[in-house]
């Protein structure tokens, strides 16, 4: 993004759809074909639908939604996500919002690297099997980084080999991990091909059986660290603060509480993933795995307070994410949604994706220790009952204070009140 484009924008919530799509479109430089895309049903023909999976009969669209507010290593950013669940963008914009100040959210990455995995069976002497795996390394990778030469190109390629001799439930195994850089790629292709090549010769070397060779969704090598800082006085006070570390405290002790504090956090991330055709599953699966690193599974996020009294949080997550190849390239709303987004880098979306994972959890923990995660919940879904009961543009927010007021949030009575205020 250039540096004079700006991300904040007051009140986006509260305008309607026409006019939210008119801004986004002159602030990103959208064209007119990508507006018809915004305002068709999800974007994506039946043709479409056939070339990309299995056995389509039809497609499904989420709202496609756009978080305001991020500022991520001093660039501001307008976050595409896509999802159906109330306040998860709402959330997300707000706490962007407390993010903002100075660089906003720092963010760090190491290289984009992803392990791909062979495992051999019926080794007749281990320890001369990793002597002569390790003595033909050089030339296992040679032959790896013949396959893809369009990505040795670029920096990335196969860069090393790794032996796990492992004792399992079947007896000893050996589990060769395959370190591959897919710089832009999310790497599965490009990876499992490796490995397939691979594992007769390993198979050969070592005298044994090759089985599974397979990229592992682990990728811990591969990860994205965002930090930041809410001044005091914004998130409601110094208890606020630490009521916020308490509740963070609780959910790093107690797995079952961990749970439901992480799917906050792939709440965001998993939206923008949906938004930009990414394999969310094996996001999802790597973060997870990721925080069993210790052998207990923990809190994603880390939340404390400094000397001054703010607060401060940090994020470390595994971030495979791609710009090159798959839906990613062939579905037209991911192609918008890297428009509005502004990134060419595949790094780049995965620290903006992390940001928006601590804004959410941010905006989760703010909510649950101050007035309780449905309020925000229920006026939203009050929202929703208002315009099914056929509420106007023009009445909607008079509707829902309505229905809130009246502690009845059901769709009868959502119909009462539009049916009073149509007159």
């Amino acid at each position: 993004m250039a540096s004079e484009f700006s991300s904040r924008i007051s009140g986006f919530y509260k305008k309607p759809v026409e006019e939210r799509i008119k801004i986004i479109a002159e602030r990103c430089g959208l064209t007119e074909e990508d507006v018809k895309v915004l305002k068709s049903d999800g974007g994506l023909s039946i043709d479409a639908a056939d070339r990309m999976t299995e056995n389509v009969v039809g497609s499904i669209a989420y709202p496609f939604s756009v978080a305001v507010n991020f500022r991520v290593n001093g660039n501001d950013y307008l976050v595409p996500m896509a999802g159906e669940e109330p306040s998860v963008v709402a959330a997300a914009s707000n706490m962007a919002r407390l993010m903002r100040e100075g660089e906003g959210v720092v963010a760090t990455a190491t290289d984009p690297i992803m392990i791909g995995q062979v495992q051999i069976l019926e080794i007749p002497d281990m320890d001369k099997a990793i002597e002569t795996l390790e003595e033909n390394k050089e030339k296992l990778l040679e032959v790896a980084n013949e396959l893809d030469p369009v990505l040795v190109k670029f920096g990335g390629g196969a860069k090393d080999i790794e032996l796990r001799p492992m004792e399992t439930a079947i007896g000893p195994m050996l589990i060769v991990h395959l370190i591959v850089d897919c710089r832009d790629a999310m790497g599965a292709n490009a990876v499992n091909t490796m490995a397939e090549a691979l594992a007769p010769t390993m198979a050969e070397l070592t005298g044994g059986r090759s089985l599974l060779r397979i990229i592992s969704n682990l990728a811990d090598r591969r990860l994205v660290t965002v930090k930041c800082k809410v001044k005091s006085e914004d998130i409601g006070g110094e208890k606020a603060v630490d009521n916020i570390v308490a509740a963070w405290a609780f959910a790093d002790a107690d797995p079952y509480r961990a749970a439901t504090h992480n799917k906050g956090i792939m709440n965001g991330i998993a939206a923008v993933a949906l938004a930009f055709a990414q394999d969310h599953r094996a996001i999802e699966a790597g973060a997870h795995s990721y925080c069993v690193k210790d052998n207990q599974y923990r809190s994603m996020s880390k939340w404390g307070k400094d000397a001054n009294g703010d607060l401060t949080g940090e994020m470390t997550l595994p971030m495979a994410v791609g710009l090159v190849g798959g839906a990613t390239r062939s579905h037209p709303m991911a192609q918008i949604a890297r428009k509005i987004l502004g990134v060419d880098k595949a790094v780049e979306l995965g620290e903006v994706m992390c940001a928006v994972g601590l804004a959410q959890n941010l905006g989760a923990l703010r909510a649950l220790t101050q007035e309780g995660i449905q309020q925000g919940h229920m006026r939203l879904h009050a929202r929703n009952l208002v315009v099914m009961a056929g509420a106007s543009a023009d009445m909607i927010e008079k509707a829902v204070a309505e229905l809130v007021d009246s502690g009845e949030i059901r769709f009868p009575k959502a119909q009462e009140i539009v049916k009073k205020l149509q007159g």
